[in-house]
């Protein structure tokens, strides 16, 4: 005779899944645990399908490729070691060509800001003596455009980079890689913010005559200088090192103010002096070059899933992966979480822009808005917001850096090396902190915010990387 089994009295349960099933265990007084839990990549069955492959037979070797991805991203050591013209250093800046942000595009398919930033370009350049006729030149094709990021450069907002446009040169020894990016523009009436005025060139004609020559006799006087030893300062100073570089700008001029001193007196030296008291983000393209010059030591290694390139241009987004030279390209986002200046709204906003999501990949800007008051303000205003931000962001990374600490977060390091598996399994995307410009007036910036990148890029190359045809 079998023994008699007394069924249990208590039920104690863990669900996967729908939500209402341990609501309805909990109405009946049953102790229920319900776990956060969803299908990977929504379901996709093209996406499970790669990431089974990149995480299962090929996940040995993905995983050392990786490996080495995030030691140069966390360990390179970038130096910025001199400011010279863009002919001079750029590789492949020949003739009359301008770089941009993003993937490459078209003349015909630039967003409006960025085509008066072109336009402004080619004026100072000295190839057209007004707007009117270097639209005619870039609408013929005259001026060969090209994707910054291809040339080992990124430019900020919708800048457009002529041969003569001074640029920060970085440098890092150890991943034997050199990065640039143009000297910033300050803040106004200004190209970068797409603006095509009179002052707008001016601007450019006064980085290039006065501010480049006088920066290369500064950096020439106090030798180079550790971009990200000054930047993981500026993030326990409040900064996420991208909207905001306050802090980091006020370390980088401190440490050069003798050599500013040195220059003496003569009334363009005083008018690059009060053009350094009042560009707050000065320090915001140097860091790029410095971040640049690690993902570009980051794009040597083969075989791994960890981005190195996100870049809009205003019309397209694109994503790269380390050892991979393919573009990824898919339409460029909204700025979703923004604050606007008064009188604006988010109808009036242009689509997300600039290579400046490069810093993200590194540890900077959304991956450290748990560091920035100023950062919190554009995600619902408390820094439980920032942190959350950080968070998801360590979701979808691989590792913490050693050099940015967080103090809200005991000292952590912030996210790094964005891994495009976790990005498709989880639908959690890279937060891209930004400046928001107006869509077609040329008024220039009209307010600033978070971006979210978009799914597709990420998706299109993780399904290239494991063999599948993207659909």
């Amino acid at each position: 005779m079998s023994p008699v089994r007394e069924l249990p009295s208590d039920a104690h349960v863990v669900n996967f899944g729908l939500p209402d099933f341990a609501a309805a265990i909990s109405a009946q007084g049953a102790e229920a645990v319900q776990v956060d839990w969803s299908i990977p990549a929504g379901g996709d069955p093209a996406s499970v399908g790669a990431l089974t492959t990149l995480y299962g037979s090929r996940s040995i070797a993905i995983d050392e490729a990786n490996a080495e991805v995030v030691r140069r991203l966390d360990k390179g050591t970038p130096f910025l070691t001199g400011v010279a013209p863009a002919r001079d250093v750029i590789p492949g800046m020949d003739g009359r060509m301008l770089l941009h942000a993003g993937p490459p595009i078209s003349y015909e398919d630039v967003c409006d800001p960025m085509r008066r930033s072109m336009r402004a370009a080619v004026v100072a350049e000295g190839w057209a003596v007004d707007l009117s006729g270097a639209e005619d030149l870039l609408a013929r094709g005259v001026i060969s455009l090209d994707a910054a990021n291809d040339h080992g450069t990124v430019v900020p907002m919708v800048t457009a980079l002529g041969p003569t446009t001074p640029v920060w040169i970085a440098d890092n020894a150890e991943g034997g890689t050199r990065a640039f990016a143009p000297v910033n523009q300050g803040p106004g009436d200004v190209a970068w913010f797409g603006r095509e005025s009179q002052g707008a060139i001016d601007r450019l004609l006064f980085l290039r005559d006065v501010v480049q020559p006088r920066f290369a006799r500064i950096l020439d006087d106090v030798g180079p200088v550790d971009i990200m030893s000054l930047a993981s300062q500026g993030v326990q100073m409040g900064d996420d090192v991208h909207i905001r570089t306050q802090a980091t700008t006020n370390l980088l001029i401190r440490n050069v103010l003798p050599a500013i001193a040195r220059l003496g007196k003569d009334p363009e030296s005083v008018s690059m002096s009060e053009f350094l008291a009042t560009s707050h983000l000065f320090f915001l393209t140097i860091a790029m070059a410095g971040a640049k010059s690690l993902t570009l030591a980051a794009e040597q290694v083969e075989g791994g899933t960890v981005v190195t390139t996100m870049a809009r241009n205003g019309t397209t987004f694109g994503v790269k992966l380390a050892g991979s030279p393919t573009w990824h390209v898919c339409e460029a986002p909204t700025v979703g979480d923004a604050l606007y200046y008064s009188g604006y709204s988010e109808s009036d906003a242009a689509r997300d822009v600039g290579d400046s999501a490069v810093l993200e990949l590194v540890g900077l800007g959304g991956a450290a808005a748990a560091a920035s008051p100023a950062v919190a303000g554009f995600l619902g205003g408390s820094m439980d917001d920032a942190v959350r931000a950080t968070s998801e962001m360590t979701t979808i990374c691989l590792a913490e850096s050693t050099r940015f600490k967080l103090p809200i977060l005991g000292f952590r390091g912030s996210p790094i090396a964005v891994d495009a598996r976790r990005v498709v399994e989880t639908g959690v995307r890279p937060k891209v902190t930004t400046g928001v410009l107006h869509v077609s007036s040329g008024v220039g910036q009209i307010g600033a915010g978070v971006a979210t990148a978009p799914l597709e890029g990420f998706r299109e190359a993780l399904l290239l990387l494991a063999g599948g045809a993207p659909n």
